[in-house]
């Protein structure tokens, strides 16, 4: 068996998904997921200029040695474009894997180790009365869990919490259209007096039932992480996440040292390099890398069977910049994982996604269930897909008051 063609696609609805699908010379074809929300033309350059040839005659089957194929070869390392690429291929190849043996991913992997798998939404809300409102529809959908963020009250300008839209869609900002960034405004301390208190009142409302989830988006300092760690102590948050920039890893002891309340981070990590050292001293909870530009499958595999010897679960990153290819991609992982958490869910549903991805994935009740068809159990609709072209976006830019630019 040979690889005998490759695409690569870029567009879908509200979103610059890269998709990437491989073809054979026995008529077998696999799809990756490829897309660096608002960066989403390098990784696809990369796939089309440099990995792309390179893939034409090699033999699918074989996707560790293409794997470190691409990985070692590459000379200079790692970074989410070359990740994302990287991935895209993986997913891809064990796409064809799942159905040269017609089975679904997860039974590769070593089979279920749970019917479902539990997936967080995001609630937000221009104050907390609007918030509350907010939690309180994806509790009647039937969500055990939800990620909440809210306005702050004093704070001027646009924070990252406030909703694009009202009702039934209550999805946040990830990006603006256009390659000027909007610019948001940010203040430490207001948010400080505001968040502990307004997290118990969600506590409060909702009882002990509920996951309640929170992200501070790295804009905290190690010292104010672990303050508002410990202030928030007696909500029990299912976790905290991205408390403060995790690239000095060692910061992370500060926060352990002051708070039990868990904590999740991750979801800008590229490799197990990137992780390692909060995973082997357990100064995390929850990973946070996403399957898409974490090197795909097989890499993100390695990271979830390192977290599980160091009692740090799962929580793969699942913003709508991750095609339902990727989020296929880790509802096997999720199936299979031991060490599973919970997953980020904002991308499959709606009939846009569907039309362009058909598959049998379903959510039921705040549980993700992974399809029973071989592979992915994810398809790529091309005639859909000539619908949709490119449009540049950028995330918003953060700034203090003063004009100094902060951590988005």
């Amino acid at each position: 068996m040979k690889i005998s063609d490759a695409k690569v696609f870029v567009g879908g609805p509200a979103k610059n998904y890269v998709t990437l699908k491989i073809m054979t010379d026995q008529g077998i074809y696999g799809l990756g997921d490829a897309t660096l929300n608002n960066r989403e033309t390098l990784p696809a350059a990369y796939l089309q200029d440099y990995l792309i040839p390179n893939l034409i005659g090699m033999d699918p089957r074989n996707s560790e040695d293409i794997w470190q194929f691409f990985y070692r070869g590459a000379y200079f390392r790692r970074g989410p474009i070359a990740m994302a690429a990287f991935g895209a291929i993986d997913m891809a190849l064990w796409d064809i894997k799942g159905k040269l043996a017609n089975m679904p991913l997860y039974q590769l992997f070593g089979g279920k180790s749970r019917e479902g798998a539990m997936v967080y939404a995001h609630a937000t809300g221009a104050d907390l009365e609007d918030l509350m409102d907010s939690i309180s529809a994806y509790v009647e959908e039937g969500y055990k869990a939800v990620r909440v963020q809210c306005g702050i009250p004093g704070m001027p300008g646009a924070s990252y919490a406030t909703p694009e839209k009202r009702g039934n869609t209550r999805n946040y900002i990830t990006s603006y259209k256009g390659i000027r960034p909007k610019i948001e405004i940010w203040d430490t301390d207001r948010y400080l007096r505001f968040m502990p208190d307004a997290l118990a009142a969600i506590r409060e409302r909702f009882g002990p039932e509920l996951k309640i989830l929170h992200d501070v988006h790295h804009r905290l300092t190690p010292r104010e992480a672990a303050e508002l760690a410990k202030a928030v102590e007696p909500t029990r948050l299912f976790w905290l996440e991205d408390p403060t920039p995790a690239e000095n890893q060692d910061v992370l002891q500060l926060i352990r040292q002051h708070s039990t309340t868990p904590i999740a981070i991750g979801e800008v990590f590229n490799s197990i390099w990137d992780c390692n050292r909060l995973i082997e001293n357990e100064l995390i909870d929850f990973i946070r890398v996403a399957v898409t530009y974490a090197g795909g499958i097989t890499h993100v595999k390695r990271i979830v069977d390192l977290a599980g010897l160091h009692n740090v679960r799962t929580g793969f990153h699942g913003a709508p910049s991750h095609s339902p290819i990727s989020m296929a991609a880790q509802a096997h992982l999720n199936a299979w994982a031991p060490n599973f958490g919970i997953q980020e869910y904002l991308v499959l549903g709606t009939p846009e996604c569907e039309a362009l991805f058909p598959s049998n994935h379903r959510m039921e009740n705040g549980l993700v269930h992974v399809s029973d068809a071989p592979g992915l159990g994810v398809d790529f609709d091309e005639k859909e897909a000539e619908r949709y072209d490119y449009q540049p976006g950028s995330h918003p830019v953060v700034r203090l008051e003063d004009g100094t630019v902060w951590n988005y």
